[in-house]
């Protein structure tokens, strides 16, 4: 095996004895909307965000509570980013990025160490960043192709 090829696999052998280690700790349910949390999002495949570190943990702002199990979150960068994907805002005096195109749902179990909380200042200029991109005005159902019978959906 190539070794950057073994090194990534080894990587995910670890992120996995985390995972299992996540699935038998007890839920979190300290945490609220406009959060930041260390939050082990895990190995993951191609463009999508991980984890740095034993615990595969990155900062995360929750958005939206969902039950009191999990949450909306947002993994966080401090690395520069620009476009629409990318929201900017400061916190502890130090430049982040809110990940919009990285949005998902968490489970609580995977939260590790609380660091604060947004601004709503900021929280509110997120929301606002995520609506332009997720909620479609004006927008129409896609349009189913007909069926080869010519007995199409309609509605």
């Amino acid at each position: 095996m190539p070794i950057m090829l073994q090194d990534h696999f080894l990587a995910f052998l670890d992120w996995w004895r985390i995972n299992i280690l996540l699935k038998d700790k007890q839920p979190n349910h300290l945490f609220k909307e406009c959060d930041i949390w260390w939050c082990s999002v895990g190995m993951n495949v191609g463009v999508e965000i991980y984890g740095k570190g034993k615990y595969f943990a990155r900062p995360v702002v929750v958005l939206k509570k969902i039950d009191a199990n999990s949450f909306l979150g947002i993994p966080l960068t401090t690395q520069p980013k620009t476009g629409v994907w990318y929201v900017p805002f400061v916190y502890a005096s130090k430049k982040q990025y809110a990940v919009l195109s990285q949005i998902r749902t968490f489970d609580s179990r995977r939260l590790r160490d609380k660091i604060g909380s947004l601004p709503e200042s900021s929280i509110e200029e997120i929301r606002k960043s995520f609506a332009k991109l997720y909620i479609l005005e004006n927008s129409h159902p896609a349009q189913l192709p007909a069926e080869e019978d010519g007995a199409g959906i309609s509605g």
